[in-house]
């Protein structure tokens, strides 16, 4: 650990000095750094995709598939009505402080996310009537409705449990009961994780594991070329993929996300508060030539807030065909055929490469389109998630089945449709199969308002030594997880 920290102290990010000491060490190499390591009052997926199964766990997760499997919860019952789970927890379990984990935590962990949590998603725990602790290894979770959504937002950063002893300083200093620690952190470069030696279940293959942070496409990938780094883990620069496809030193795996790119419309604000506006800008823009600018074909076309693997998909990537004669047609009905708008972007590479085709196609209908690039997460998070100070923004958007954030007339899009609302509601509590067909409605209806227009699914390209094993293909949730890695 000590030469670790000694090779890292004269890197800097971009470096091609190897962070790498040995075979139970790994360094992987990411484009966007955590703000701090609070998710509970900062938005965003950098702090989950370095912490959640790693540092924090829940009492279920996904695994590479998607299933709901027990972590923290070693079994579950669910009562006849669907609002009572009974959750047998795992024996043994210690907090990094040393505190034991009980079924107290749970109950402290649920409440607290309602009363304590400030970032948008917190409302997931609004179906929750209450905890009870039955024993210490036996809570019961009671939902106020059935819920098909409550479980699988469990395996979430909402699920996350604490220990009341660990709450002090959870933006420097996190405190779970996952298989690693957070042992150092070295703002604009790097954190450092150790394995948790008092670890309660199999312990990882890689004692140390450094999270490397280079926001530059080609210094990233520069770093793995060079053994500053041992795993990328997306790819930011799809043009440089063949290198490594053709390198025989690595293995490249590409998969799916739940990553939508989306071009967002503020719709609180005039004029994009009106539909033909909306559907005029989503009309005017190829999205098949911004798909081939942007992340050379890699990614998949898809029309509305759905991966290919959720339930409810439905190719709608037709929905709003490229046609500008019709864009400015609806412009001039709406009263709008001069319309200037700034486009708010963080400022990582496929963003920036999709809002050069974006104001082009936009000007080719007489939309002038002025691009400010922002700091990410910090400035972006503050200013257009936050604060709301946007005419247009494009962002992916990670976590799981966010198709429900269009059900929020809070949330940064501004989208207000009552329809939607009541169609998650039932879709939430109804059976899976009705659950499947409201959600299809509701992916067809905001396509139809053209609440968005979702540029495209970014797809997961994992780059890796051969020496890395168990990778996982498809990136199905908000963490990047080590602990399968050998």
């Amino acid at each position: 650990m000590a030469l670790v920290l000694l090779v890292l102290a004269g890197c800097s990010a971009g470096s091609t000095a190897s962070v790498s000491t040995g075979p139970d060490t790994l360094s992987v190499g990411f484009a966007a750094e955590p703000e701090n390591f609070d998710f509970t009052r900062t938005d965003g997926a950098a702090i989950p995709q370095a912490l959640l199964y790693n540092v924090y766990e829940g009492l279920v997760k996904l695994d590479a598939d998607g299933k709901i499997v027990p972590l923290l919860a070693k079994s579950w019952t669910i009562s006849p009505d669907r609002t009572s789970y009974d959750f047998q927890l795992q024996p043994g379990v210690k907090f990094s402080d040393g505190a034991p984990f009980t079924a107290a935590d749970v109950k402290f962990s649920i409440d607290r996310v309602k009363t304590a949590w400030t970032i948008s998603i917190k409302s997931k725990m609004d179906v929750v009537d209450h905890v009870d602790v039955v024993d210490p290894l036996h809570v019961r979770v009671v939902l106020k409705k059935p819920s098909n959504g409550w479980l699988f937002d469990m395996t979430s950063r909402v699920g996350a449990m604490f220990s009341p002893t660990g709450i002090a300083d959870l933006a420097n200093k996190p405190v779970g009961t996952g298989p690693y620690v957070v042992a150092e952190r070295r703002r604009g470069d790097s954190i450092i994780l150790r394995q948790n030696t008092a670890y309660w279940g199999a312990k990882p293959a890689y004692k140390t594991v450094v999270l490397k942070y280079i926001k530059d496409p080609t210094a990233l990938n520069n770093a793995l070329l060079s053994n500053g780094i041992d795993v990328i883990s997306t790819i930011t620069a799809p043009d440089s993929i063949p290198q490594f496809e053709t390198d025989n030193r690595f293995t490249v795996l590409q998969g799916t996300t739940n990553s939508e790119v989306v071009l967002s419309f503020n719709g609180d604000r005039a004029p994009l508060n009106d539909v033909r506006v909306r559907q005029a800008l989503t009309l005017a823009i190829d999205r098949k030539a911004l798909l081939a600018t942007a992340w050379a074909n890699r990614g998949t076309l898809i029309g509305s807030m759905v991966p290919p693997t959720d339930p409810w998909y439905e190719d709608l990537s037709g929905y709003y065909p490229y046609d500008p004669a019709k864009a400015k047609a609806l412009l001039a009905q709406a009263g709008q055929p001069n319309l200037s708008l700034r486009l708010r972007i963080p400022n990582l590479s496929y963003a920036v490469s999709a809002a050069q085709v974006v104001a082009s196609d936009l000007a080719d209908i007489g939309v002038r389109v002025s691009i400010e690039p922002l700091d990410f997460p910090a400035v972006w998070l503050k200013q257009v998630f936050t604060d709301h100070d946007f005419d247009m923004s494009i962002v992916q958007h990670v976590e799981a089945r966010d198709i429900t954030t269009f059900g929020a007339p809070t949330y940064y899009w501004g989208y207000h449709n009552p329809r939607v609302q009541q169609l998650l509601a039932k879709a939430d509590a109804g059976t899976p199969q009705e659950q499947v067909e409201d959600m299809k409605q509701v992916a067809r209806t905001i396509t139809a308002d053209a609440a968005a227009d979702w540029l495209f699914l970014f797809p997961n390209v994992v780059v890796a030594k051969k020496k890395v094993h168990g990778l996982a293909r498809n990136q199905v949730s908000e963490s990047f997880d080590l602990t399968g890695l050998s």
